[in-house]
Parts: C-alpha cells; structure tokens; sequence
C-alpha cells in the first residue's frame, strides 16, 4: 500500500484530498480500526457504529461495511502479533 495508515481522525479527514481509489479507501478502514482500538473501542462497538441508520449508505451498504471492518479488525490482529 502506498499511503500510510492514518494515526488520527485528521490523517483520516486529509485523505480526503487525494484521489480516491482503493488504497486510500483501505488506508481509511485500516486507520478507523486503528483509532478505534486506541480508544478502547471493540470489535462489536464499531460495527455497531457502522450499522447504524444513516442518510449516507442503505442497510446493505452498511451490513457489506461492516464485514468489511471486521475483516479490517481481524487482519490487523496478525500484524500487531
């Protein structure tokens, strides 16, 4: 991957500015984990965080995130180890 994974919620925000593709994409999933587990946050909190009811992605869109996440979650386990 060719961008960092991003240290804090304004790493996340200046992702922004680049074109999105699917590194960055992943590079802004990495760093949400990231920044979750730092704040104490679980596996279940977060995606309890992505399903919930937004204007922005309908339930499958969410449901399709969220096993996105979780998979973000248990790949990152392997690299902490």
């Amino acid at each position: 991957m060719n961008y960092p994974i991003p240290a804090n919620p304004q790493e996340i925000v200046n992702l922004r500015q680049k074109p999105v593709n699917e590194e960055i994409v992943a590079a802004a999933i990495a760093g949400v984990v990231q920044i979750a587990r730092q704040q104490g946050q679980s596996l279940e909190d977060l995606t309890a965080e992505v399903l919930a009811d937004d204007s922005l992605l309908d339930y499958s869109q969410r449901r399709w995130l969220s096993e996105i996440v979780s998979d973000a979650w248990e790949s990152l386990l392997i690299f902490e180890i």
